[in-house]
C-alpha cells in the first residue's frame, strides 16, 4: 500500500457505517488518501465479518495505528458524542474527516473534524459545520448556518440560510427549517417536520409547522458526558 496513504479504520459495521466506506473509497477515486483497515466496534456486537471484504476488529484487542484516524459511522447523536470522547480518551485518536467528491462545498465553509459529509450535498458559503457531524445524502445548507458539534442531517434535510443547530441536534428525512431560526441542543426533528420558529431544547418535534410534543427526561449534553447511552 502505498506510504503516503493514511490508515483509517470506521467505527461501527451498520448501514451508515457502510455508506461511510462508500465515501472513502469514493474520495480514493479521485485522490488516493485513506488506506482503509476495516470497522471496529465494541466486544460483543453481533456481526458477520468481514463486511465489504474489510475486517471488523473489536475495542479490546485492537492496536490503534500511530499514524492512523477514525471517523464515526453511528448515526444516533448521543451514542456518537460517548464514543469520541472515549475513543479519544482511551487511544488518542485523531478523526478523519470526510467529503464526498460529489458534494458541493463552498470555499467559505468550515467543517470540523471527525464530520461526514455525503455525496449530493449542497453547502453554499459563510457556513460553520462543527466536530463529528453527519450531513447525509441529498441535504442543502444555505449562507451563514451553524451546525453545532454532533448535529445529525439524514438524507434530504434544509437548512435555510441563518439558521443555527445547536448541539446534537438530529433532522429526520426531509426536514425543512426556515431562515433564522435556532434549534436547541439535543433536539429531534422528526421526518418531514418544517421548523418554522425557535424550538428549545431537548424535546421531540414534527409536523407541519414543527411543535413540540416531547420533552427528553435527560439532558442530551447530560446524558452523552455521562456515557448514558
Amino acid at each position: 500500500m502505498n506510504a503516503r496513504l493514511t490508515p483509517l479504520v470506521i467505527y461501527g459495521a451498520g448501514g451508515f457505517a457502510r455508506e461511510v466506506l462508500q465515501v472513502a473509497l469514493d474520495m480514493n477515486s479521485q485522490t488516493p488518501r485513506w488506506d482503509v483497515r476495516g470497522f471496529l466496534v465494541d466486544p460483543g456486537y453481533d456481526v458477520v465479518e468481514p463486511v465489504h471484504g474489510l475486517p471488523v476488529m473489536t475495542t479490546d484487542t485492537w492496536t490503534a495505528p500511530a499514524d492512523g484516524e477514525l471517523v464515526i459511522g453511528i448515526g444516533d447523536t448521543s451514542a456518537r458524542r460517548a464514543i469520541a470522547d472515549r475513543m479519544h480518551a482511551r487511544f488518542g485518536m485523531r478523526f478523519a474527516t470526510l467529503v464526498h467528491p460529489q458534494a458541493w462545498v463552498g470555499r467559505q465553509v468550515r467543517i470540523g473534524e471527525g464530520s461526514v459529509i455525503c455525496a449530493g450535498a449542497l453547502i453554499t458559503t459563510d457556513i460553520s459545520i462543527g466536530r463529528h457531524v453527519h450531513v447525509n445524502l441529498g441535504c442543502t445548507i444555505g449562507h451563514d448556518a451553524v451546525l453545532e458539534d454532533f448535529v445529525t442531517l439524514n438524507p434530504s434535510v434544509n437548512v435555510s440560510g441563518n439558521v443555527h443547530l445547536c448541539e446534537g441536534v438530529m433532522a429526520g428525512t426531509g426536514v425543512k427549517l426556515i431562515p433564522h431560526i435556532r434549534v436547541g441542543a439535543g433536539t429531534v426533528l422528526g421526518a418531514g417536520a418544517v421548523a418554522v420558529a425557535d424550538l428549545p431544547a431537548d424535546v421531540t418535534a414534527v409536523g407541519i409547522p414543527a411543535k413540540a410534543i416531547r420533552q427528553h427526561d435527560i439532558s442530551w449534553s447530560i446524558q452523552s458526558r455521562e456515557g448514558q447511552v
